[in-house]
């Protein structure tokens, strides 16, 4: 599997003030104009302690543990990697025709052209001989990105319908679906070539801010029941530390 450089995106990128995840409780108080008196506008609102986009660290304890992949799947250390406690600077997107290989790879939400979220969290999983794997990430977004986001996965399903394998030099088929019953919104890709064992199955699930993305080559089916096993998990955990 390809690897992204986002520890290289995150050292290069600009930290966010961490204000970021407060929000402004404005003014206190306000003048009357034909006394010169301040009149108090009320209590001020009670801080949201859930507003803002959770940072790196949360983020990795959100991600599934071990005991949710597949029997003989291990940790890949050099797979790890999260944005820490700042937050970075939207990258901006680029424009063009996606990448299409970057479907086989971790953070595959590349190709619809954004690096990433303010904040991140990944990891993987796979066997010794590297022949069955399960990656996971969690990117979290300001204002609509999340929801534009998905919008993006759609649009590279339809551009990447099919495209080469440059490491097997073969045909890759790409299916993409809407999927039900996970989060706000789910949709899954499906890729497929004659040259492969196994199939890979691709699920992306915005939940609020957050965007969940999960890549198994694992199991029978193409990866998809450990796809959606690892998913449903972090969202739980997603949901947990936003309550917390």
């Amino acid at each position: 599997m390809r690897h992204s450089s986002r520890v290289a995106t995150l050292l290069a990128a600009a930290a966010l003030p961490l204000a970021l995840t407060a929000c402004s409780s404005g003014s206190s108080g306000s003048s009357d104009a034909s006394t010169g008196a301040s009149a108090s506008a009320g209590p001020a609102k009670e801080k949201d302690v859930n507003a803002g986009p959770a940072t790196g660290t949360q983020l990795k304890q959100a991600l599934a543990p071990a005991s949710a992949f597949p029997a003989g799947l291990t940790l890949e250390a050099d797979g790890a990697a999260d944005s820490g406690v700042q937050f970075v600077s939207p990258s901006g997107k680029s424009t063009g025709k996606p990448d299409c290989t970057r479907l086989g790879g971790t953070s595959w939400i590349q190709t619809t052209g954004l690096e990433g979220g303010v904040s991140f969290a990944q990891n993987d999983y796979a066997t010794k001989d590297k022949t069955q794997e399960v990656a996971q990430e969690i990117d979290e977004f300001q204002g609509d990105a999340a929801a534009e986001l998905m919008k993006d996965l759609r649009s590279v399903a339809a551009e990447c319908a099919t495209f080469t394998d440059t490491e097997a030099h073969a045909t890759v088929k790409v299916t993409g679906r809407s999927t039900p019953g996970l989060g706000d919104e789910a949709y899954t890709m499906t890729l497929t070539s004659g040259a492969w064992q196994n199939g890979t199955t691709l699920l992306a699930v915005r939940s609020g801010t957050a965007v969940v993305t999960v890549l198994s080559t694992a199991g029978s089916d193409n990866g998809a029941a450990s796809a959606r096993k690892v998913t449903a998990q972090v969202l739980g955990s997603l949901k947990d530390i936003r309550t917390a």
